[in-house]
This record gives structure tokens, sequence and C-alpha cells, in this order.
């Protein structure tokens, strides 16, 4: 069976020159002398893929051709694989050997590496390890990406490793242009550098998520995932990139982990359960969140929160537990947020049961999510806002058993010192409260 081959020569007065012309050998090119005006991408070339099936390209001449101003005048390209799409093959088959047998790794060396879409899948054999030494790189154009929500995804695995101080880099600045989130709800979601769908028993520690189009690493249906010393970090202006965010999984923890993104830091979905966060750092972003809650009918309780040893750095809001109006029922229960330190933060403790980002909500009427056990302890620092802790809770379902214990967060702009406000709930108070509970009551 003879191979084809296809022939691109680019020109901006001459396009296309044999463009897409599947040729089969032997070749002669014909005329002789072939003018390649200014500023094009290649001279005269022939490409073929790497790990591609047999074939032949023989009997091919260029003869009497002028380049100007040409870049790779003369090139013979036998590793041709446009976005990275070469390694995506490399690296599944490799991972399928991997997966076929116990106690495995897959290592990805120093280096830079253009890597497509690509999913993971188990179940494998035994515990694997997926060992990044270097640096991956996401195609910068979504549409490469077909729709598809994830870059990175590993699914149905028990038993895995992520680890090997690499880097998953999203290449996602041409794509915050392109973000309609923040003015639709229903807008179409980019993709997301890495994520865990339905990963147990599993470690993920020393990587790198860089500038993702979308959330760095989003957890589904996870149990008893752990993640260890994992930096993320995207400019402050990067919408949506949320650095952890979890959903519908339970026995998460994160520990050390430096988080700074033009989201939130790690957020917490409908069905999360039984997480703990200890010595994350977090800014610049949004705070760390518990929601948004009640978007989507029929949401799955949130329960089992607790974050402690917490610094936040000129974020956008602090600790946060937000739920959308006109929301149908849900629970938040068993929240606590502890020794946390505030530096220059924005809304330090915010309970908002009215969250509605641009105003996407047509129906103002009550939150119908159930908040109640949260608790804010030895949260201290300082303020960027006047208004440091403020407590919205739902008229329709108040929040019930909010404790404030040893707060101390100071401002110091312009008009007086720093204020409390509660609405729709009444919290237990203990220990210094700087600012009192509730100066000022809706």
């Amino acid at each position: 069976m003879e191979s084809t081959w296809d022939v691109h020569l680019r020109s901006p007065l001459l396009m296309p020159i044999l463009e897409q012309v599947m040729i089969a050998s032997p070749l002669v090119l014909e005329p002789k002398i072939l003018l390649l005006t200014n500023n094009t991408d290649n001279g005269v070339r022939i490409k073929t893929w790497p790990a591609s099936s047999s074939g032949v390209a023989s009997d091919i001449h260029f003869e009497d051709v002028v380049m100007n101003n040409v870049a790779n005048p003369i090139i013979i390209d036998q590793n041709y694989c446009p976005n990275g799409q070469c390694s995506n093959q490399a690296l599944t088959k490799a991972w399928k050997a991997a997966c076929a047998v116990a106690e495995s790794k897959v290592v990805i060396s120093a280096g830079v590496y253009k890597l497509g879409l690509v999913t993971l899948l188990g179940p494998c054999k035994g515990a694997i390890e997926f060992n990044l030494q270097g640096t991956l790189q996401a195609p910068s154009d979504v549409a490469s990406f077909n729709g598809k929500d994830g870059w990175v995804s590993f699914e149905r695995i028990d038993g895995l490793t992520v680890s090997g101080g690499g880097v998953f880099d999203g290449k996602g600045q041409q794509a915050w242009q392109k973000n309609e989130c923040n003015k639709d709800k229903n807008c179409n979601v980019l993709p997301i550098n890495i994520r865990f769908d339905y990963v147990t028993n599993s470690k993920v520690q020393d990587i790198t998520s860089k500038d993702s189009k979308y959330f760095h690493i989003n957890l589904l249906g996870c149990k008893q995932l752990q993640f260890q010393h994992v930096t993320i970090t995207a400019p402050a202006n990067s919408p949506n990139t949320d650095g952890i965010h979890l959903g519908r999984s339970s026995q998460i923890t994160i520990t050390n982990a430096d988080i700074g993104t033009g989201d939130d830091c790690i957020s917490f979905g409908a069905g999360t359960q039984d997480i703990t966060v200890n010595q994350v750092t977090c800014g610049p972003g949004h705070g760390i969140s518990v929601g948004s809650l009640g978007k989507y009918q029929s949401e799955e309780p949130v329960s089992g929160i607790r974050v402690t040893g917490a610094t936040l750095s000129n974020t956008d809001n602090g600790v946060r537990i937000k739920t959308w109006p006109a929301s149908s029922s849900g629970v938040a229960s068993d929240i606590h947020f502890e020794d946390v330190v505030m530096n220059n933060v924005a809304n330090p403790i915010i309970i908002d049961q009215n969250y509605c980002p641009n105003g996407q909500c047509s129906n103002q009427s009550p939150s119908k999510v159930k908040i109640s056990n949260v608790s804010f302890k030895k949260i201290r620092g300082t303020s960027s806002t006047k208004e440091a802790v403020n407590l919205i809770c739902s008229k329709s379902v108040p929040c019930q058993q909010v404790v404030l214990s040893d707060i101390d967060l100071a401002y110091k702009g312009g008009g007086g010192s720093a204020t409390s406000t509660c609405t729709n709930v009444q919290p237990a108070v203990s220990g210094k409260l700087n600012p009192p509970a509730c100066t000022n009551k809706n």
C-alpha cells in the first residue's frame, strides 16, 4: 500500500503553492524555478511523522529556488509533530505499559515537552507513579482541545503518585482573553490543567501548575488523596483559575501548598466532605472558599472542612463561604477556619449568601443553602477593607451555630477602625474581638 505525504509550501502572495497536496512516491516538483516570497514559515521541506508506519518518499528534487527572508529554507523533518500530538502517543503508550504491571513508574526526564490533551486511564494492576521532572507545555490554542474540559487527566486509578518536581504549563494567556465566565454563568468551560477523576488512595507532591487556562487542579469523585508541597502560579488577572477545586470528594488533605492565582486559591464545591487544609499560603487570589453553592439543582452537602495555619496576602477575600440566591435547598456544615494570618486582605472573614458575580442573577429570592456549625478562630492580621467581618446569611434559612473567637484584624485606611456586619445570624463570641462582633446589624 502506498504511503501518502503532506507537502506544505507557504507564501503570502502564492497561497497556496502545492498546499495540502497529497502525493505518493516518486515525485518530481515542476517547474524547476519556484520563487518563495518574503517571510514564509518554511522553504522546501519534506516532513514525516515519528513512530509512523512504513512508507517511501524518493526521487524528490528542488532546484533553482530563490529564498527571500525565509525561515528554515531547506528542511527534512522526520520528527514532524504539530501541537504535541506525538508526545501524546508516546506518553499514552508508556502509561499503558506501566499500568499493566504492579509497582511501576512513568518518568519524564528534565526538558521541555509539548503535550496535547491526554487521559491517563486506570484501573492499573497496582500502584503507579507519574514522575515529571521536566516541563509539559499545553497547546496555546483552545480550539485544539475540541471542547474538552481537561488537559492532563488521571482517571479511575487507585494508588497513584504524581511527583518529580516538574511543571504543568497550561499556556493560558490566549485563553484568558476569551474567557466569558465572569459575564455568563453558562459559558463554555476552558481546559483544566490537571484533572483527577475517581482517583483513590493516592498522593500528589512536589509539582507545579502554571498558567492554566481554567482551574489548575480539579478533583471529582476522589477519596483519600494527599497533596503535599504543590505550587500553583498564575497572574492575579487570570480569570477563573482556581488553584485546587474539589467536588464530590472526601478524605482529602492539602499541606504546605503555595498558591497564587486569579481566582480562589482553594475552593470546596458540592459534595465535598472531610477535608483538611494545613500550612497553605495564598496570594494573589480570591481567598479560600467554600462554594459557590446552590448554583445547580440537587447539590450534595458540604461538611467537615478544616483550614488551619494558612497565610493569605493581598487577596480579594480571606476565608469565605458563598452561596447563590434563588438556589435549591442545600447544606453546608461543620466548617472551621483557625490560626489564619491575613496580610492586607480584603474581606478577611465573610459569609455571603447573596453571591452573584457580575449581576448574573435574575431572581434575588433568598438562598436556601443551610449553613451551620461554622467557626472562625485565631484569625489575625490586617484588612484592606474597613468591613473586616461580613456575615450575610439567608433570610430564608438563617445561619446557626456560628462562632467568632480571638479575632484581631486591624484596618489602616481612613474612616475609622474596622467594622463587622451581621445579617440573619447571631454568632457566639469569645476571646479578643477586633473588630467587635456585629457592630453593624441588618
